[in-house]
């Protein structure tokens, strides 16, 4: 197929597909992450058995934090769309499979939409690396999605308010909340650039999710983008 063998994510050696026509304007281009949480990217956290090896092999948290980094310095957008599950989550009557996992595990569990008692360091926190970039009084933190697209939340709305129109989308998990903000952004009319080191995705037998996902950003995203491209664009190199 024209792939590098040694490396089954590696881009194709001759694509079919046209390059990516974005153009880069920092000025409306935010960083948008989704879950930077404890329970997707820390060893510590409930979803660990099932992303840590995608995490671990896209060495997630660290280019995260290159891109934090670099949009602070920047002086762009940066926004948040987290994942919180409260206790009448967990009253649903019917779910998907990867729903039902979420909710067997726990993932992002809070005591309730109205008080943060015991949010600080549990799983649904943001990781400790990620605090600075985030809690800066100038990130925007979205009200939380709830399956894995944008659409119950108001993270558009902020963006737009922002005169926002590019995206560059980072953050967990590959084939399930990330291409869904993905579809969801392009369907809107955003431009959107995925950062494929700066994603990871779940690792079972049934599918290896960010090989799936990273097929279907290829095709349907403005482009596809490592952290240090990002950060070079950024830096305006």
């Amino acid at each position: 197929m024209g792939y590098a063998a040694e490396d089954p994510y590696a881009d194709p050696v001759k694509p079919a597909l046209p390059a990516s026509t974005f153009e880069w304007d920092s000025s409306r281009t935010a960083l948008v992450v989704i879950d930077p949480q404890i329970d997707f990217m820390s060893k510590d956290g409930a979803g660990w058995a099932v992303f840590g090896q995608s995490v671990t092999e896209q060495k997630l948290v660290p280019h995260l934090s290159q891109l934090f980094k670099a949009f602070k310095q920047a002086g762009a957008t940066v926004a948040i769309s987290p994942h919180y599950y409260y206790p009448h989550d967990h009253k649903w009557e019917f779910e998907a499979p990867a729903e039902s996992v979420q909710h067997k595990l726990g993932l992002f569990d809070r005591k309730g939409a109205l008080t943060l008692d015991g949010f600080r360091n549990s799983g649904a926190d943001f990781m400790q690396e990620f605090k600075p970039f985030i809690e800066d009084g100038k990130t925007i933190v979205a009200s939380p999605h709830k399956l894995y697209g944008p659409q119950s939340n108001d993270l558009m709305l902020q963006l737009r308010k922002q005169r926002i129109d590019k995206i560059v989308l980072a953050g967990m998990a590959s084939n399930l909340c990330v291409e869904s903000h993905l579809r969801e952004f392009l369907e809107r009319g955003f431009e959107v650039i995925v950062v494929r080191d700066a994603i990871a995705g779940p690792k079972l037998p049934d599918g290896d999710g960010y090989g799936s996902a990273l097929v279907n950003f290829r095709y349907i995203a403005n482009g596809v983008m490592t952290t240090e491209q990002v950060v070079k664009k950024l830096e305006g190199r």
